[in-house]
């Protein structure tokens, strides 16, 4: 009864600190700007404290946590990643319209005035004193002032002055100037007349403006010859008359435009069709030879005749308990076409050294072989288990008929096993259509297409084709990527869904 409280009391208070950090998240969203995610994390703790306290909702105590990491780790990603799919999110995109304003409306030109600075150190402040190059134009002055501790601009108002320096104070010699670099960046020098002066060079401050003034239908005017910015809602940037693009762009709503050009831009369509079709060969030829072999290694270690079994099966294991991750990198340089031990027998034996990486083929081939290798020990093990299901009266049966081993593999033994491992078979299909791991760390999709002008090569699966789209790419087009992810996702869950409707339609059947 003692532990059963104590065991209440922890629960009771890890739920206590879960409530807590999710009370402070609160204020984290509202500072990022983001009262969506702030409100729906109020309804959220809410609703997990009515159902944690309230008898009338104990049932559903055992629920919400899968429900919450359902939402949190599958739908909200898939729904955030549907919605960029929607816009021009890229690298030239990466702001918001009215970031995007703002940056324009910070961005200065410089003025007439130019003035050569001198600062002096004067005690634990600083002054400055600027003089201009024309013969008879006054000299100014500052009083003397603390460097801005943070990121705000400092005003420092200016007198004119006569003298030659500043009476009392050190000059800042050049080595010096340059520590002081970020701060007089951040000093803007005000003339008595309002001109406002800031630093052009190092030694030299210069009069300088905004660039663009904001009109109230939200385009920009150029303060220098009053040429108009407008924003196009359509390329997601402010174009001047002659359609002219400024950066930065912003990020817009550019509705089925992304998933368009994946069908019809033949700069897309093209390898996507190439790479979909490889996709879905890896995937379909990886899960049958895994399988294949798993069974048929499952099958000889139950063998009771077959002696040390049990070191044959710990030697079989050995490539599911490495990580692939370690395993990969040691296959790359298996294969290496110069150095790797593979050529070296190859060579050895046949006088030839196979161009694993250059040739599209055997780049594809070398592909399923390593999977083949990291995969088969899952499948072998998932197998032992449902031989063991298998009552020994059916092969003592079959044996009093005569059948051999062929006869039992394929009468008893398969189709025994096939019902209950089908939708392990199509959890491995799913897995091995989004295999990043073992491309990135083996071809990085290479050898590329010399036809295409996006990142596509032979070996790139559909998952490394939109990661090399959104990461490694120039333009980076998150959006284009996905919008490419959707899609993936869409074939991966019809597939599945009609592969278990297959699966139930024969076992009714």
């Amino acid at each position: 009864m003692k532990r059963r409280s104590l065991l209440h009391y922890a629960i009771a208070a890890v739920g206590v600190l879960a409530l807590l950090a999710g009370l402070a998240l609160v204020p984290v969203f509202y500072k990022a700007h983001q009262p969506v995610f702030a409100g729906g994390m109020i309804v959220v703790l809410g609703i997990a404290v009515w159902i944690y306290t309230s008898a009338r909702a104990y049932a559903y105590r055992y629920v919400v946590p899968g429900v919450l990491a359902v939402i949190v780790f599958i739908v909200f990603p898939m729904a955030y990643t549907l919605g960029i799919s929607f816009t021009n999110y890229s690298s030239q995109h990466l702001l918001s319209r009215e970031r995007a304003t703002d940056v324009l409306l910070q961005k200065k030109i410089a003025g007439d005035a130019s003035m050569n600075l001198k600062l002096f150190r004067v005690g634990d402040k600083y002054q400055l004193f600027f003089s201009s190059d024309d013969e008879g134009a006054p000299s100014y002055t500052s009083e003397p002032f603390a460097f801005p501790s943070g990121h705000d601009e400092q005003h420092v108002k200016l007198q004119t002055t006569t003298a030659e320096g500043v009476t009392g104070g050190q000059i800042v010699l050049l080595k010096d100037m340059f520590k002081l670099q970020p701060s007089l960046k951040q000093i803007a020098a005000v003339l008595p007349d309002g001109t406002e002066l800031r630093q052009s060079s190092l030694r030299r401050f210069a009069q300088s403006k905004p660039a663009f003034k904001l009109q109230k239908d939200g385009s920009l005017v150029g303060t220098d010859d009053g040429h108009v910015l407008k924003p196009n809602v359509h390329t997601g940037f402010f174009e001047d008359a002659a359609g002219k693009p400024i950066e930065p762009g912003f990020r817009t709503t550019v509705g089925w435009q992304n998933y368009w050009r994946v069908f019809t831009d033949p700069t897309f369509h093209q390898p996507f069709l190439r790479i979909f079709t490889w996709t879905v060969a890896f995937a379909s030829l990886n899960t049958l030879a895994t399988f294949a072999i798993g069974i048929v290694l499952a099958v000889l270690l139950n063998w009771e005749a077959l002696e040390f079994r049990g070191a044959y099966r710990m030697m079989l294991f050995l490539p599911y308990a490495v990580p692939a991750f370690i395993s990969i990198p040691v296959f790359k340089g298996l294969f290496n076409e110069n150095l790797g031990e593979i050529n070296a027998a190859i060579n050895l034996i046949f006088g030839s050294r196979p161009a694993w990486f250059s040739d599209p083929n055997l780049a594809r081939s070398m592909v399923l072989l390593v999977n083949t290798w990291l995969g088969y020990p899952y499948m072998m093990i998932l197998c032992m288990g449902l031989i063991k299901a298998i009552p020994d009266e059916l092969y003592e049966a079959s044996a009093l008929a005569g059948a051999g081993p062929i006869t039992n593999f394929f009468s008893i033994t398969l189709p025994l096993i096939l019902r209950p491992i089908a939708p392990l078979l199509i959890a491995s299909f799913a897995f091995n259509f989004n295999n990043l791991t073992l491309i990135a760390l083996l071809t990085s999709g290479g050898p590329d297409f010399l036809d295409t002008q996006v990142p596509a090569g032979a070996t790139d699966l559909l998952v490394s084709y939109t990661y090399r789209i959104a990461f490694q790419d120039s333009g980076q087009n998150y959006a284009l990527a996905s919008a490419i992810s959707s899609i993936v996702f869409l074939i991966v869950a019809t597939l599945a869904v009609v592969n278990l409707r297959l699966f139930k339609v024969n076992r009714a059947s």
